[in-house]
């Protein structure tokens, strides 16, 4: 009576509640599967998962790390994860080809107020050239064209007139500067300060999504 058993495709399979979760998946599907964990509710205690490990070096790595990327700073900015362990690939029958990694997930309680789409927005532009310049990226045209169209329609709905000499990309460029990460470089920045230049720009009526 206190077993309950599920069969079902986990990725589309609501799941109840639980405490603890400890699991062993097919590695093609640990990205999605990390992030209907930490989306689901009510938040659960702790997860216990082993990923290739590669994909966990990701999941842990710190700013300034070969490996971090918009993975490591959107996981970590939803919960604390630690690596517990390396698996050879000799402890299996037959041997995979590849090496894994126990990782534990402890979700931060509670998350964050902000809205994730915005915040994926702004890592989508940052990290799709790491090692660029904050100053660098945010003068590039598409990022440009796409923040201005934002920035229209947001000055629309709320009724806030745009000025004829108003140029999006001083408006982007003026708000870096204020914060001083024109020259930060997003390979190094930690989630915090993600979440300070999400702030600023917001303020400033520059949005993501």
């Amino acid at each position: 009576s206190k077993l309950q058993v599920i069969v079902g495709d986990v990725l589309k399979t609501d799941l109840p509640f639980f405490d603890v979760c400890v699991a062993n998946l097919p590695f093609k599907i640990s990205s999605p599967f990390v992030f209907k964990l930490l989306l689901h509710r009510p938040l659960f205690r702790c997860a216990i998962v082993m990923f290739q490990h590669e994909f966990a070096q990701r999941l842990v790595a710190k700013p300034g790390d070969k490996l971090y990327c918009r993975l490591s700073a959107n996981v970590q900015l939803l919960a604390r994860v630690s690596h517990l362990m390396k698996v050879g690939k000799n402890n299996f029958r037959p041997p995979p080809k590849v090496e894994s990694s126990v990782v534990r997930i402890e979700p931060i309680i509670p998350p964050p107020p902000i809205n994730y789409k915005e915040w994926n927005g702004l890592l989508h532009v940052l990290f799709g050239r790491k090692n660029r310049t904050l100053s660098a990226s945010f003068r590039n045209k598409s990022v440009l064209e796409l923040l201005h169209k934002n920035y229209i329609i947001h000055c629309s709905v709320n009724s806030i007139d745009v000025s004829n000499e108003f140029n999006i990309k001083d408006h982007v460029i003026s708000i870096l500067d204020e914060i001083g990460v024109l020259s930060k470089r997003p390979r190094n920045m930690s989630v915090d300060e993600f979440l300070q230049v999400l702030e600023a720009f917001n303020r400033g009526d520059i949005h993501f999504a």
